[in-house]
């Protein structure tokens, strides 16, 4: 079982996963079942032995551990600053040494994105410190965010819920978003959250949900309301569509086979999907979604016990 305190682990490190707050133990989870073999925890950084896997919950894995001896701040800061410039802290513990290390780092000031945004695309290394006199560095990792954070300057006004802050990110990652002229239907739309940043950035928007959504968001000039089960709506009926997203809470099994379904119609160019998960993780059709072709699945800052499948239609 994974381990609060910090441990120097007792192998060379291969790779490191970042699990989200909370999810440490789905991460392991999933870790074990893809032969990651025994884990040494930091705070929320599991260690591993073995070279990287695929991880579908880890915010971010670094691919290139490197473990130093530092006994000095000054020292620790000269060992980064001759690999690269910009590096990330990921500090559990230790928080006044490591932040006079920070300090000691050329800056790295990340702003709240304002949507619409693209991902940063400067190359971002990380570190920690796993005790006073020992670093842990990787030249690079998964995630162009900070620790896999991705903060946004919120609207705490016209959204009927935070959920569309899952789309922001997810939109946010993609480098794309619906834009005026494209069409978008959203499965399972109420309240609104999807519809509202769909329908803000422009596009025609069908929101399907036997539930109403709310006036403000139903009420734009740009959505039209069909008030009807997200599962019984045939695919084959709908005119093609830009987008395809859905937030809809079912078990993951049945929503796995709606995608396919979706898919197999080709009445969609894109797919947004939250997978949620009630009770235990479904590992299995997690990595089944991961393997629909021209698709792929991470856990987004902004999910909770989900996971976000994303899905594009060859071009060709």
């Amino acid at each position: 079982m994974m381990q609060v305190e910090a441990t120097l682990p007792p192998w060379p490190v291969r790779s490191a996963y970042l699990a989200p707050p909370d999810f440490e133990s789905v991460l392991e989870q999933e870790l074990q079942r893809k032969g990651a073999g025994d884990l040494c925890w930091h705070g929320r950084l599991a260690l591993s032995a073995v070279p990287p896997v695929n991880s579908l919950w880890a915010l971010e894995t670094w691919h290139e551990p490197e473990m130093h001896d530092v006994p000095s701040i000054k020292g620790a800061a000269r060992i980064m600053r001759a690999i690269q410039r910009n590096w990330a802290g990921y500090v559990p513990m230790l928080h006044r040494r490591s932040a006079l290390i920070t300090d000691a780092l050329p800056p790295l000031r990340p702003k709240p994105f304002t949507f619409p945004a693209a991902a940063p695309t400067a190359h971002l290394g990380a570190w920690t410190l796993l005790c006073a006199d020992r670093l842990l560095l990787s030249r690079t990792k998964t995630s162009p965010f900070v620790n896999g954070e991705v903060p946004f300057v919120e609207n705490r006004t016209d959204p009927p819920s935070r959920a569309y802050l899952k789309l922001w990110e997810a939109l946010l990652r993609l480098g794309r978003w619906p834009v005026a002229g494209e069409t978008c239907i959203d499965l399972g739309a109420c309240p609104g959250g999807w519809t509202w940043v769909a329908a803000g950035s422009g596009a025609q928007v069908t929101a399907i949900d036997r539930s109403p959504l709310a006036d403000n968001v139903a009420s734009l000039p740009n959505v039209t309301c069909r008030y009807e089960s997200a599962f019984g709506l045939d695919p084959e009926s709908c005119a093609p569509v830009d987008w395809l997203f859905s937030d809809i809470i079912a078990y993951p099994a049945r929503l796995l086979a709606l995608a396919r379904r979706w898919i197999a119609s080709g009445r969609a160019g894109r797919i947004v999907m939250t997978i949620k998960f009630q009770g235990e993780t479904d590992h299995e059709t997690a990595e089944a979604f991961a393997a629909i072709p021209g698709g792929h699945v991470l856990h987004l800052w902004h999910n909770k016990h989900e996971l976000t499948f994303f899905w594009q239609r060859d071009p060709s």
